[in-house]
């Protein structure tokens, strides 16, 4: 096996500052009295220094801003790069707090390298918003070691990766592990620094001492004991959420946000082999109830771009109600994804999805009530054969089966409101009889003959004879 580690370093800070363009932002931890836990690059410019009393920290950074630690979260956005990570491997493990185990042995025929998979990993996480520091190794333990003390990829097989264990500094020993801390202050009260110069020890010795749990810890990550790890089992809808450093009043933060959790939804799609055609993006207010934004499509649909754009277009036209401290990204029910194969043309499909995408846009920008089509309904009648349709409704069966049968008689695109009567001399007859029947089923039975007819000035009529006594004669439409 071959196991990758996603470490993701000062996570405290991470959930928040993803959610923003940066700014001077500091974490909070303690009651009473907190104090700063992490700060980011720019709070640290401005003298801001984990440790700090809060009043300190705003002395020094009047302009910082600041958020209680959030371990719930944590474990979400945890939860939620697991769910992403699924399209490089289907065998996930969770290691809170800060770390996920990938499997990737079978994935690296797919990718070609470790490597390659640790750099698609690191350019796919930053539009999570997120950085991790990644290693791999053997065995999932000395992984997740490597990545902690930053080795990277360098010491992966066919390197001498024991090697690089044995050189590993001795507080790693708990990293992960059911080494007590008292373990770890006698071992180094005897003067050892790294791995190695523990397994240089008696084991009987380690044993008298009540640390036998360092002889197991040391014989998993070398692989000399079996390591199971719990696989992570990803739900069946997704739904996360994206914290902002900082109460927002303008939409257009907001957009850059949900960019990250649309990320995340393509990569857990992609892993599905699946799409959705509607999520919800919910803005969460501190005193009021969330503002609802659907994000409808009209096909099926798993592109991170044209989701993040519907949401711009939605997001632009909202007027917020109060500041928004949270998303929330619910997608609908995964649907099944079937990618447009390449031919000698290119993409057959293209056009079809240019044109859906230009619908989606134009509902998303003017609302949902403000696009319509002409759908097909399964009835002979013309005034009935058609309805105002949404884009994305679907033709039945039977619609389709209608529509195919008209096609093969002439009809106008201009269709009167309501026939209107007609001296049949004033017409030349061309084409017909074409005789239409039905409606019997609700009360309105017609029973017709429709005839092309030439009109004055050369203008073709659609007109129809009405079989019914008198057996007057009308004109129903138009054509262009």
């Amino acid at each position: 096996m071959l196991w990758l580690a996603l470490l993701l370093p000062d996570l405290p800070l991470q959930v928040f500052a993803r959610g923003g363009p940066d700014a001077p932002l500091a974490i909070t931890a303690g009651h009473p009295g907190p104090r700063v836990v992490a700060a980011n690059a720019q709070a640290r410019a401005l003298g801001v220094r984990a440790g700090q009393r809060v009043a300190a920290a705003l002395a020094v950074a009047p302009a910082l801003h600041l958020q209680a630690r959030a371990p719930a979260l944590e474990a979400e956005t945890l939860a939620e790069v697991a769910c992403w990570a699924g399209v490089f491997s289907p065998r996930i493990s969770l290691v809170p707090p800060d770390a996920v185990l990938l499997e990737i042995q079978s994935s690296l025929k797919l990718f070609g390298s470790a490597a390659a998979i640790a750099d698609a990993i690191s350019e796919s996480l930053a539009r999570l918003g997120l950085r991790a520091a990644i290693a791999a190794a053997p065995t999932p333990l000395a992984a997740r070691w490597f990545a902690r003390a930053g080795l990277g990829m360098s010491c992966l097989p066919p390197a001498d990766w024991l090697c690089g264990l044995d050189a590993l500094p001795l507080p790693l020993l708990c990293d992960g592990t059911g080494v007590a801390p008292a373990t770890l202050e006698l071992l180094a009260g005897v003067g050892l620094r790294t791995l190695g110069e523990i397994r240089l020890l008696p084991r009987a010795g380690l044993a008298r001492r009540q640390a036998s749990a360092v002889i197991d810890t040391l014989a998993r990550a070398r692989g000399e004991m079996p390591d199971p790890q719990p696989w992570f089992s990803p739900p069946s809808q997704y739904a996360h959420r994206i914290a902002l450093p900082a109460p927002v009043s303008d939409t257009e933060p907001l957009a850059f946000a949900a960019r990250r959790l649309f990320a995340g939804l393509a990569a857990w799609l992609a892993s599905r082999h699946a799409a959705v055609d509607h999520c919800l993006l919910e803005l969460v207010h501190e005193r009021q109830p969330a503002t609802r934004v659907e994000i409808v499509s009209g096909a099926p649909c798993r592109d991170e771009n044209r989701l993040a754009l519907l949401a711009r277009e939605r997001l632009a036209r909202l007027e917020l109600a109060a500041p928004v401290e949270e998303l929330r990204l619910i997608a609908g029910t995964p649907l099944p994804f079937a990618p447009h194969p390449d031919d000698l043309f290119g993409h057959p499909g293209q056009a079809r999805d240019g044109a859906i995408l230009l619908l989606d846009r134009l509902r998303a920008r003017l609302g949902n009530d403000a696009v319509h089509v002409l759908e097909t309904r399964a009835d002979h009648r013309p005034e009935a054969a058609w309805a105002d349709g949404a884009p994305v409704s679907p033709p039945s069966a039977g619609a389709d089966a209608a529509a195919a049968a008209a096609a093969r008689s002439p009809r106008p695109l201009w269709l009167l409101p309501e026939p209107q009567a007609l001296d049949p001399g004033a017409v030349t007859l061309l084409d017909g009889p074409e005789r239409i029947e039905g409606g019997w089923w609700e009360q309105s039975d017609i029973r017709r003959d429709y005839y092309l007819a030439r009109g004055p000035h050369e203008a073709l009529w659609w007109i129809f004879q009405d079989l019914e006594p008198p057996g007057a004669w009308y004109v129903h439409g138009y054509f262009g």
